[in-house]
């Protein structure tokens, strides 16, 4: 299994690199959606739409609401970041608002419709202001439909949850003992939260280097890695919530090794539109 899943992680890895730094926001944003719209596919099921007809649907529907904000963003004076920025702030704060769901774990896990509703809500809300805060991201706020700079501002934002976690497992494989959330996810500790810390935000330092901050800006910078971990948790966290409330194991298996799309995104879909509001909030 370890074996496999390296061999994936060295085939996706330098794919999705090249994708960010050369695409068009465009064509970017087309592939952000699909990967993200079948990671909502995997969390529908895991909130118990086992109907494919119905997941269908409800994928179809998210796809039909990124196609209206971004038809309601263009004007004769261009294209207007404003919407996207409105839903990538109700991703932030809804991730916050996660917080308590992880508190009290059991709400929403009696497979009743009523709990699928909350979940059904939850999975938009994780998804498309995601979506939103990439292509923000992508294209500089729409600026220039984005250059090799702010290319690269993705690239940073993704790294920082990709050496996060990284960071996490090896840091709680050597050193783990304090448990994070057991009743969760067994496996997370504290010191491994604590490694995960650190190699998020050097990452992030090195990343925003190379994007071109600026020294003043280094301390901003460092304080949105550290918020950008740590809301990247609480989507990993909450993933493993809608897991354990349905006994499964993955996402799904399109991934070898991996599981599915959403076990390599949970973190990030949190992630991006804290990294957005972060560098829009103190300016680098």
């Amino acid at each position: 299994m370890t074996r496999t899943r390296v061999l994936a992680a060295l085939v996706m890895a330098p794919l999705a690199i090249l994708a960010i730094l050369f695409l068009p926001t465009p064509w970017m944003a087309a592939l952000a959606a699909a990967m993200f719209l079948i990671g909502l596919w995997e969390w529908l099921k895991l909130a118990e739409i086992e109907d494919t007809l119905s997941r269908t649907v409800l994928v179809l529907l998210n796809l039909a609401l990124m196609v209206v904000l971004t038809w309601a963003s263009r004007s004769s004076a261009g294209f207007s970041p404003a919407l996207f920025q409105i839903v990538s702030l109700v991703g932030a704060i809804w991730w916050l608002a996660a917080l308590l769901w992880l508190r009290f774990y059991t709400f929403a896990s009696d497979h009743q419709t009523w709990a699928r509703l909350f979940k059904l809500a939850a999975g938009t809300l994780a998804i498309v202001p995601a979506w939103c805060a990439l292509c923000l991201i992508h294209s500089g706020n729409f600026a220039s439909l984005g250059s090799l700079s702010e290319h690269l501002w993705l690239l940073t934002a993704l790294a920082i949850v990709w050496a996060a976690d990284s960071g996490a497992y090896f840091a709680g494989r050597a050193f783990g003992k304090r448990k994070l959330a057991p009743r969760i996810s067994p496996n997370k500790t504290i010191e491994g939260l604590l490694g995960g810390l650190v190699a998020g935000v050097v990452v992030g330092l090195l990343g925003g280097w190379l994007a071109g901050v600026e020294l003043s800006q280094i301390g901003a910078l460092a304080l949105v890695s550290i918020a950008t971990v740590l809301i990247s948790v609480v989507g990993d966290l909450f993933e493993s919530l809608l897991k354990r409330h349905v006994g499964a194991k993955d996402s799904g298996h399109l991934i070898p090794g991996h599981g599915g799309i959403l076990d390599r995104i949970d973190g990030v879909v949190a992630a991006l539109p804290v990294f957005l509001i972060g560098r829009e909030l103190l300016g680098f």
